[in-house]
């Protein structure tokens, strides 16, 4: 089936704008090489994203939603040991960034740019990871793993200490040979912040 002749979805049109992001960058790609590309006319892709502003909104969203996604499964797995849940969200997180900073490094600077320009999307983007990350709290205050007043603060908090190791404006740092060393330090020091004190 041609391009043409295939059902236009907006997972389609996210698909190629994602190419034509790939391609052009975010200054020169516009939804008529957008269009183009899916064989269609720019009015057929407004059909689905009534602006320009729309289409890059959605485009981010959908490329943050793969690490909030993936991480979900960490969040959720209520039978596991918190503080093991804790430390393998951020080393999932961390190693999110790091893929998408170095395996595609022209997406990742072109990602950059639409994330400055969607701070709403961003915006919902952290709530969803300190919500993720309030879980596993709760979880450990539960269980008696950890002592913590508001698990929703506690969890901004972490997210906020954490920011060089996913903080896009840190990616140049996540190459050096030593950045796994220092994640699991702080890390560490987060950890023991947060545990219960036991009784001498």
């Amino acid at each position: 089936m041609s391009p043409t002749t295939e059902t236009l979805t907006a997972e389609r049109i996210l698909e190629a704008t994602e190419e034509v992001l790939r391609r052009h960058g975010p200054a020169k790609a516009t939804v008529v090489d957008v269009a183009r590309a899916l064989g269609v006319s720019h009015g057929s892709v407004y059909r689905h994203f009534r602006t320009k502003a729309a289409l890059r909104g959605a485009v981010t969203k959908r490329w943050l939603d793969r690490t909030s996604d993936a991480l979900a499964g960490i969040a959720g797995a209520e039978d596991r040991d918190p503080r093991q849940r804790l430390r393998d969200w951020f080393q999932g997180l961390f190693d999110a960034k790091r893929r998408k900073a170095g395996d595609d490094p022209e997406l990742f600077a072109t990602y950059s740019v639409l994330t400055d320009e969607n701070g709403e999307v961003v915006g919902a983007h952290i709530a969803e990871l300190t919500a993720q990350l309030t879980r596993i709290v709760e979880a450990g205050v539960a269980s008696g793993a950890f002592t913590a007043g508001d698990p929703a603060a506690v969890a901004r908090a972490l997210f906020h200490a954490t920011g060089r190791f996913h903080d896009p404006c840190h990616a140049r740092e996540w190459k050096r040979p030593d950045v796994q060393d220092e994640f699991d330090a702080v890390l560490d020091l987060l950890l023991r912040g947060l545990e219960a004190q036991r009784p001498s």
